[in-house]
C-alpha cells in the first residue's frame, strides 16, 4: 500500500524569506502589475580597482609582521627567519644610535671664548636678578658688561679712596659680593685697601638697578682691618648660603707670619670673618655703635676671641667660593715659600675650622705647635717652582660643560695658578684628591675665576682679558 507523505505544515520546512528577498518580490510584483515587466530594484554600480601604489618597505615590514604573528603556537620556518632578522635590525638601530651620540659627544671639547678687555680685572660677578656681568677693576672701578658691551658709565668709581702701588701688587679693589635680596634692597659690598694700606669693606647702594648706577654718597663703611704691610691682604667677599657675608682676611705680612696672627684669637689676621651687614649694633655715633652683627653661632662668640671670626690658620685666601649645589667650602689659600694648597670641606665644615698656617705650609711642618690632627687636610698640595700663588677654585656646576671628551669638570674644583697660568681640576672628596688633571689651555697672569647664575665659570687676567669656560665642537 502506498504511502501518501503529508503535505508539510505552512511555515515548516522551508527557510523564511529574508527581508532583502521580501522587498526584492513585492517590487517585481508591483512592476508585473503595472504591466511594465521590469524589475524598478536599484544595481549598485561597479566599483573600479584604482591601481594600487608599491608597498614601501615600512609597509611590507608590517605585512610581513603580521604574517608572522598569525600563529605563534607553530611559527614556520620562514617565520622564525623573519622574526630574527627584525630584531638583528632594532638591534643594530640601537647600537647606531648610542655610537652617533658617543661620536658627537666625543667631538665636543673644552674651550675659552673671551668676553671682553678690561683693565686690570680681578673679579666678575653677576648679580641676583639681573643679566649683567659686574667686573672688579683693582683700580677701583666696577664695570658693567651687558651682552659682550662694557658700558662706558662705571657701576662705581672710588679711585680716589684705593691705594694699588705696594709691594707683591696686592693692593687696590679686591672684590665685590651682592647679597640675595639684591634686587629688593639695591645693597652692595666691595673690598679695598685704602691709602694707608688697611683692608676696608664698605656698603653701597645704587639708585637705578636697572642701569647699576651707584647712589652718590652711599658708601657706608662696614669694617677695617689694619694691616701691617701691603701684602697678604686677601680681601675676598662672598655671600655665604646662610646669607651671611664672608669675608678673607690674609695675614697681613710679612713672610712667615712672624706674629702668628693667624693662630691668633685676638687677631683678625689670617681669618675667615662671617658677618651680618644688614643689622648694627647701638647708635651711630656712639662708642659702642657698630656697622654689623656677628652670628650668635660664630666659634667665638661669648668666649675668648673675635666674634667675627669663622676660621682660622690662613695664610693668604686669595680665593675662597661655595658649591652652588652643596654649600661645600673651597679655600685657596696661598703658599710662603715651598707650597700652594686647596681646601675643601663640606656645607658648615668650616665653621672652627684651623687650616693650619703657620704651624704648617701644605703638608708640611712650618712652625709646628698645632697638631696635625687639629687641623684640616688640604685637598691639593703642590710645590713652587715655576709654580708661586694659587688662584681659584669653584666647583663647576655647568651642564653645557657635561660629555666633553678629555677630563670630565662638571662635578670637579677648577683652579690655577698665578705665575704659571695652567689650569687644574679635580674631583672633591673629603681629604687629600686621588687625582689632579691638567686642562688644554693656559690664561697667563690668572688672577681670579668667577661664575655667573647659570653656573658658567669665568676665568680672569690681570693682563686684561676676561675668557668664558665652554663646549666647543672640533672643526
Amino acid at each position: 500500500m502506498t504511502e501518501r507523505r503529508k503535505k508539510p505544515a505552512p511555515g515548516k520546512g522551508k527557510r523564511p524569506a529574508s527581508r532583502t528577498q521580501s522587498r526584492r518580490s513585492s517590487t517585481a510584483r508591483k512592476s508585473a502589475k503595472s504591466g511594465t515587466g521590469k524589475s524598478t530594484a536599484r544595481r549598485r554600480p561597479s566599483r573600479q580597482r584604482k591601481p594600487t601604489k608599491p608597498a614601501s618597505w615600512l609597509d611590507r615590514v608590517r605585512l610581513w609582521a603580521t604574517a608572522a604573528a598569525r600563529d605563534l603556537r607553530s611559527p614556520s620556518r620562514k617565520q622564525l627567519e623573519f622574526a630574527g632578522l627584525i630584531l638583528l635590525v632594532l638591534i643594530l638601530g640601537i647600537t647606531g644610535i648610542v655610537v652617533r651620540a658617543t661620536r658627537e659627544s666625543g667631538t665636543k671639547v673644552m674651550g675659552l671664548e673671551k668676553v671682553g678687555n678690561f683693565d686690570e680685572p680681578v673679579g666678575i660677578v653677576q648679580p641676583p636678578g639681573h643679566s649683567q656681568l659686574v667686573v672688579v677693576e683693582k683700580a677701583g672701578e666696577l664695570r658693567v658688561l651687558d651682552d659682550g658691551v662694557t658700558l662706558a658709565k662705571p657701576m662705581l668709581d672710588i679711585r680716589k679712596l684705593v691705594k694699588t702701588s705696594g709691594r707683591g701688587g696686592e693692593q687696590g679693589m679686591l672684590s665685590v659680593a651682592f647679597p640675595g635680596n639684591f634686587a629688593k634692597t639695591d645693597r652692595y659690598y666691595v673690598s679695598f685697601t685704602d691709602r694707608r694700606n688697611d683692608l676696608r669693606i664698605f656698603e653701597y647702594r645704587v639708585r637705578d638697578t636697572g642701569q647699576l648706577v651707584t647712589e652718590s654718597g652711599s658708601g657706608r663703611e662696614i669694617l677695617t682691618v689694619p694691616q701691617p704691610t701691603t701684602q697678604h691682604h686677601s680681601g675676598r667677599l662672598e655671600f655665604g648660603p646662610d646669607g651671611f657675608l664672608y669675608i678673607g682676611s690674609g695675614d697681613g705680612g710679612p713672610s712667615g707670619d712672624p706674629a702668628n696672627v693667624s693662630q691668633d684669637r685676638r687677631s683678625l689676621l689670617g681669618k675667615l670673618l662671617r658677618i651680618d651687614p644688614s643689622r648694627t649694633i647701638g647708635r651711630k655715633g656712639k662708642r659702642n655703635w657698630q656697622a654689623y652683627r656677628s652670628p650668635k653661632s660664630n666659634p667665638y662668640v661669648g668666649i675668648q676671641g673675635r666674634d667675627e671670626i669663622y676660621s682660622s690658620g690662613l695664610r693668604n685666601p686669595w680665593s675662597f667660593t661655595f658649591d652652588r649645589s652643596t654649600g661645600a667650602l673651597v679655600v685657596g689659600d696661598v703658599g710662603n715659600s715651598r707650597f700652594e694648597e686647596v681646601n675643601y670641606l663640606p656645607a658648615g665644615g668650616g665653621l672652627g675650622a684651623n687650616f693650619g698656617w703657620a704651624a704648617y705650609e701644605g703638608t708640611a711642618v712650618f712652625k709646628g705647635g698645632v697638631a696635625r690632627s687639629r687641623t684640616v687636610t688640604p685637598a691639593v698640595v703642590y710645590p713652587h717652582g715655576p709654580a708661586c700663588s694659587v688662584i681659584g677654585g669653584y666647583v663647576v656646576r655647568d651642564p653645557r660643560l657635561s660629555r666633553i671628551a678629555g677630563p670630565e669638570v662638571v662635578g670637579s674644583v677648577v683652579f690655577g695658578d698665578f705665575c704659571t697660568g695652567k689650569v687644574f681640576a679635580f674631583v672633591p672628596r673629603f681629604g687629600p684628591a686621588k687625582k689632579v688633571q691638567g686642562l688644554r689651555f693656559r690664561v697667563r697672569g690668572l688672577s681670579g675665576f668667577g661664575q655667573d647664575r647659570s653656573g658658567r665659570i669665568y676665568l680672569i687676567s690681570l693682563e686684561g682679558g676676561i675668557w668664558r669656560l665652554t663646549a666647543k665642537r672640533k672643526g
